[in-house]
């Protein structure tokens, strides 16, 4: 998927643009608790499933940035620490088609970050719910393998 993004953005100079129809950058935003057990997920209320908080790049060349506003935007968190600027995971997935909008992909590029499960969540316009999740739980959700993978590679840096 690394490779995949780096031909597409080295084809498409306006790669950062969601006007580009046949797919765009975006930034997530992979949100752990202090403690590092629980995720924060959205139920996405487009795609109906849980998902990791981020969003379009809209123009913004700076992928962290846009993961980290997107953060704040979807859940409402006012205070969001990132662990490391260093991307995270890289994943391509499909968006179907809906309504003018055509089928197009997703180059989604993810950052780790941290945050208190105990302040107040503020669900979105863009969500059906807002949870902390226990990763171990997350097998058991309605989300995607990507989510999985994420998943597995922060338990692979818990271990060391």
């Amino acid at each position: 998927m690394l490779e995949a993004t780096c031909d597409f953005v080295a084809a498409n100079p306006e790669c950062f643009e969601r006007s580009l129809a046949t797919g765009h950058l975006t930034g997530s935003a992979w949100i752990l608790d202090r403690e590092g057990a629980h995720v924060l997920l959205t139920h996405h209320r487009k795609l109906n499933r849980w998902l990791q908080l981020g969003g379009h790049a809209d123009g913004d060349t700076n992928l962290f940035r846009v993961a980290q506003r997107e953060a704040l935007e979807e859940s409402g968190l006012e205070d969001i620490q990132a662990l490391s600027e260093n991307i995270f995971d890289v994943d391509v997935h499909h968006i179907p088609e809906r309504g003018l909008e055509i089928a197009h992909l997703h180059y989604d590029v993810r950052f780790l970050f941290e945050a208190d499960r105990r302040l107040p969540l503020v669900v979105s316009a863009e969500s059906r719910a807002l949870a902390w999740v226990k990763l171990e739980d997350l097998a058991r959700m309605n989300t995607d393998q990507s989510v999985l993978r994420l998943a597995a590679k922060t338990a692979r840096l818990q271990k060391g």
